[in-house]
């Protein structure tokens, strides 16, 4: 009976589409498994490579093309990918980051995945702005990005090499209108 269970949820996780799955999502596509079976068959599909296991709930399907800034904004919620990974995916910083930062307004964290580091930055509620969905994940516009990374380098959270930027790739006028929101920032010259 087992079998047969485990092979309709495979069929139903692929005919989903989608390539990111909570263990709720997975629940709710295994509605007719009983509680037992159905934690049984969750380790079942990550041990035969159907899944794997990113964290705790949370899932990515084997063989998927997902963009990593897609995991990153799975991974810990709400978020927007932002700092050197925004800039470098904006073309504003063409050196792209051994991590991926994004910004919260819930605490600090870092996790790995996949030898993959994604560091979550935590900002004011009031700077939770500037972010855009493209390509399935939220980032921040390329102004956002740098005055993130502004903000924390006047914090002493993080460093600017301002000769790494290509600073003609940002819009001037809404730079300077998202300066206009942040708070005055010590050491940063603006």
């Amino acid at each position: 009976m087992e079998t047969s269970y485990f092979a309709d949820i495979v069929k139903k996780i692929y005919q989903s589409r989608l390539e990111l799955f909570t263990t709720k999502t997975l629940r709710d596509m295994a509605e007719a498994i009983p509680q037992a079976t159905f934690f049984s068959m969750l380790n079942r599909l990550t041990s035969q490579k159907v899944l794997q296991k990113l964290e705790r709930d949370k899932y990515l399907l084997v063989g998927g093309h997902v963009h990593d800034f897609h995991i990153a904004n799975f991974l810990y919620e709400p978020s927007y990918v932002s700092l050197e990974a925004a800039l470098n995916f904006h073309g504003v910083l063409s050196q792209f980051p051994y991590e991926i930062a994004s910004m919260t307004p819930r605490k600090p964290v870092t996790k790995t995945v996949d030898e993959k580091t994604f560091r979550y930055v935590r900002i004011k509620k009031s700077l939770f702005w500037g972010y855009d969905y493209e390509k399935g994940f939220l980032i921040a516009q390329p102004e956002k990005a740098l005055l993130d990374l502004l903000y924390l380098t006047s914090k002493g959270l993080a460093i600017v090499h301002v000769d790494e930027l290509d600073v003609s790739k940002l819009d001037e006028a809404r730079f300077k209108k998202y300066m206009k929101k942040f708070p005055p920032m010590k050491g940063t010259d603006i």
